[in-house]
């Protein structure tokens, strides 16, 4: 799309709306920038855009500027229901995400990456892997630096990477990664969509342009996920914990195993740094993404031994008086948390509780039940969570973070392990979920630190 003297609106301004806004703008496109923020509150960004020439509309939505838009480009934390943007889907105007706008100037072939849980350790994986496998390569999307900047930087890779979120895909119209994931769907977002299956279809809007020549990947121990296969217009390669495959990537007796048109690869877990049974779903995905566009299975492998996966997922802190501490701040919904739960037997005390995203908290009914001698609650959520949980174990209440850290290591005996997994957002207490996690661990060290006393 020719983008010079085209009148273009940009909905947003959090870190992706300002590389949006500085793309169009560098293209010569008549940019409006909305935000219902007001410029005191954006004084930051505004700094950061202070060369341009442009029309600003703060603390408030201008119906006419989006009624007159040739283009409105939509940042990923605004809801695409606003009623300005109703209002311009009515009047036939061009809606699209950051995501979309981006893949109109990148050629590079691409790996797609969602789903509730994992995206962030596949992607980051997916990307090492092909860099350790001689590929000029862009990680990006809903990880780090928006898909936006590589267009904007002109620089000429030869794989891209990029993590979606739904609300990035709620916004595709062309989008089309020549591979993509879908690692698995639970409830989110529930505080943001009407209902569960609206969460799901935007999911599955990662497919919506792929042909025969590309390569979904699903995986299908997650019958939600499998439901989708019938939907498919791209190639299916599953992946499987559980069954074996002919055709795709599984898991058995210690040994993934990539099979593809005849050929078949093996590959030993034993030596494998980044741990749990969810990681396994992740190292398949990132496998199966990269073996099916052109890396050497051996060159693969060697990056995956050597992974050892990201900060705030299941990060061990510390050891205190015989305990282990781990911090799972960015297990932000339910369904992360199962997976962090299964990591272990028994002897679990939980910490848990933050914003509610109005999910159901049953899924954790049996692991709590069967695995978490003693469960701690915090947050706005920690009523609602004790009404589903509170009556399967030893229940407390704790008003801080700290204060939590200090009953969890008052309640757990030697040999058990303490494990900080929210199963909610961060909003109501912390900034965010890194600055939650550094707290967390500021509490454990603390903590081991009165034990020397």
């Amino acid at each position: 799309m020719e983008l010079k003297d085209k009148k273009i609106l940009v909905v947003g301004l959090a870190k992706t709306g300002v590389a949006v806004t500085r793309f169009l703008a560098e293209r010569g496109a008549l940019v409006t920038v909305t935000d219902m923020r007001d410029d005191e509150a954006l004084a930051d960004v505004l700094a950061e855009l202070s060369d341009l020439d442009l029309c600003l509309e703060l603390g408030r939505h201008v119906p006419y500027s989006f009624l007159m838009a040739d283009l409105i480009v939509v940042s990923p934390g605004v809801p695409m229901d606003i009623k300005p943007l109703e209002m311009a889907r009515a009047q036939k105007r061009r809606v699209v995400s950051e995501v979309e706008l981006a893949s109109w100037f990148i050629e590079a072939p691409m790996v797609a990456i969602t789903g509730t849980n994992g995206k962030t350790t596949t992607t980051t994986l997916t990307g090492e892997i092909f860099k350790g496998c001689g590929f000029d390569t862009f990680v990006g999307g809903n990880i780090g630096n928006p898909l936006i900047e590589l267009a904007m930087s002109g620089e000429r890779v030869e794989r891209v990477v990029v993590e979606l979120s739904s609300f990035q895909l709620e916004g595709v119209e062309s989008f089309r990664p020549h591979v993509a994931v879908l690692l698995n769907l639970t409830e989110d977002h529930l505080d943001r969509y009407h209902s569960f299956q609206e969460y799901i279809d935007a999911k599955l809007r990662i497919f919506e342009n792929q042909g025969p020549e590309d390569f979904a990947v699903l995986n299908i121990d997650d019958p939600l996920v499998a439901a989708c296969a019938s939907k498919l217009k791209a190639r299916l390669f599953p992946m499987s914990r559980f069954h074996e495959l002919e055709e795709g990537i599984s898991y058995r007796d210690g040994f993934i195993t990539f099979a593809h048109d005849g050929k078949v690869l093996r590959f030993g877990t034993d030596g494998f740094k980044l741990k749990g049974v969810h990681n396994l779903d992740n190292i398949m995905a990132s496998m199966a993404s990269t073996l099916l566009m052109r890396c050497d299975g051996d060159c693969a492998y060697a990056t995956v031994k050597h992974f050892k996966g990201l900060p705030h997922r299941m990060e061990f802190v510390e050891e205190v008086n015989g305990v282990a501490y781990y911090e799972d701040s960015k297990g932000t919904n339910v369904g992360s948390v199962v997976k962090s739960l299964e990591s272990f037997d028994s002897g679990i005390t939980l910490i848990a509780g933050g914003k509610d995203k109005g999910g159901s908290y049953e899924p954790l009914a049996q692991l709590v039940s069967q695995r978490v001698s003693h469960l701690v609650l915090i947050g706005e959520a920690r009523e609602r969570m004790h009404q589903a949980l509170g009556d399967l174990t030893d229940t407390h209440f704790a008003d801080t973070l700290e204060e939590a850290v200090e009953t969890a290591r008052r309640l757990t005996r030697p040999g058990g392990v303490v494990l900080f997994s929210p199963a909610c957002s961060s909003f109501d207490m912390f900034k965010n979920y890194e600055e939650r996690a550094e707290r967390f661990k500021a509490a454990v060290r603390a903590a081991k630190e009165a034990e020397k006393k």
